[in-house]
Parts: C-alpha cells; structure tokens; sequence
C-alpha cells in the first residue's frame, strides 16, 4: 500500500507582483535575471522612472546612478533617494497589480485588526 503525492500545481510560482527588493546589478544578492527580463516598472514619488539601478518597497528607497561618475572599480556611483516607491510587471498589460508600501492608516488598521483577534 503506498501512497501517491499529488503535488498542486502551482500557478504563477513567481507572482504577478514584483518582489520587495531588486536590482539590476549583477554582483547584488537582490540580483534576479528572470524577474528582470519580464520588466519591472517603477513609480518613485508619483513619477515613472527608467533609471532606477535598485528599489526597496518596504524601506521606500531607491538607487539611481549618479551622472556617469565611476568607482575605482568601474561600477557606477549610485545615490540612495528616499520616498514612496510602486513597482509592477510591464508584461501584465494595463492595469497590472502593484506592489506598494502599505501606508500609515492602513498599518494602523491591520495592528488594530490583528489586536482585536487576540
């Protein structure tokens, strides 16, 4: 009598919104090829932007390179710009799911929410 595993198949093992944390540098351990060649739109401060080197949802910052100023290794300096950043998959159409920041009031909520079920 043995028993077969069915796993379930799963749909979308990546997701239809982009991860917390990425970068577009090679040497970063946010680094991820797959996840980038699907296209990754960025929305920092209300405005699209295509010259963001790295972006962190949770900590509301990005990386843009600065000018074409390089290290003594030849990678290019980047400045850390801090403020509401959104991301999406461009492969997803018009209105793709976005990942953003939860704002402050519904932080707030969901801690009054999770306190009331305790």
């Amino acid at each position: 009598m043995s028993e077969e595993t069915n796993p379930e198949p799963v749909a979308n093992a990546v997701g239809d919104t982009p991860p917390n944390h990425l970068s577009v540098n090679p040497r970063s351990p946010h680094f991820d090829a797959d996840l980038l060649q699907r296209g990754v739109g960025i929305r920092f401060k209300g405005r699209v932007r295509t010259d963001i080197e790295e972006y962190s949802i949770s900590e509301g910052w990005v990386r843009v390179q600065a000018g074409k100023t390089m290290d003594r290794k030849g990678q290019p300096l980047t400045i850390k710009l801090t403020g509401p950043v959104e991301a999406w998959y461009e492969d997803l159409g018009e209105n793709p799911p976005v990942a953003k920041q939860a704002s402050t009031s519904e932080q707030s909520r969901d801690a009054e929410q999770e306190g009331a079920q305790e």
